[in-house]
């Protein structure tokens, strides 16, 4: 991957300066850094763009990085052996994407993580990721903080999944990500959700009635 941070005129680095201050802006309102820690962290940092629908991960490669969306929007899906695709997750500005088995077990990848729109990243490399957990604390705390809260997440999605029927899933999904709605195709909604895009469709029209 390559390390797009390399600036190759003072108005590209403006540009890669102000999508690192997304992220240091999310850090600072987690967490307090000396000036010194905060350029440490950002000597690590690695910006990267895609375009819409292009791979930040595809299945069968190593997932390597630690990876901060400042702008756009990507899913997290895999693909059957009848070329189904089931999303798993979808991540926004603000929020972390990245395969974390892939991660820490260093084994090939079984999801693809592509833009659903034209987005921005901050990526660490995970060696890089853990160096700066160690040398500064409150980086360390602030990560621990993230990954309890995605654990979290993802019960709570295992649990409406097994409970939930068909239209609390979908009130449910628009509850929490009220967004949402407007930024990803139907048909993705629908496969994240575990029904069919006609199914989807048509609860949407009857919730739209109520």
């Amino acid at each position: 991957m390559e390390r797009d941070k390399i600036c190759t005129s003072d108005a590209f680095c403006i540009i890669l300066q102000s999508m690192y201050e997304i992220f240091q802006k999310y850090i600072e309102e987690k967490a307090e850094f000396t000036p010194a820690e905060s350029e440490r962290i950002q000597s690590f940092a690695i910006i990267k763009k895609l375009r819409k629908r292009q791979y930040l991960l595809q299945e069968g490669d190593v997932w390597k990085y630690d990876a901060f969306i400042t702008q756009g929007c990507v899913r997290t899906y895999t693909v059957d052996d009848k070329g189904s695709e089931h999303v798993n997750s979808f991540s926004i500005e603000n929020w972390w994407t990245g395969d974390r088995e892939s991660l820490m077990m260093q084994a090939p990848s079984r999801f693809n993580i592509d833009a659903i729109e034209d987005t921005e990243l901050v990526l660490f490399t995970h060696e890089n990721f853990e160096l700066l957990c160690r040398e500064i604390p409150s980086f360390n705390h602030m990560v621990n903080t993230i990954l309890q809260r995605s654990f979290i997440a993802a019960q709570n999605r295992i649990q409406a999944s097994l409970t939930l029927t068909a239209e609390e899933k979908y009130l449910n999904f628009i509850s929490k990500y009220p967004g949402f709605a407007s930024r990803i195709p139907q048909t993705m909604i629908a496969s994240y959700l575990g029904m069919t895009p006609e199914t989807l469709s048509r609860i949407r029209k009857q919730t739209a009635k109520k």
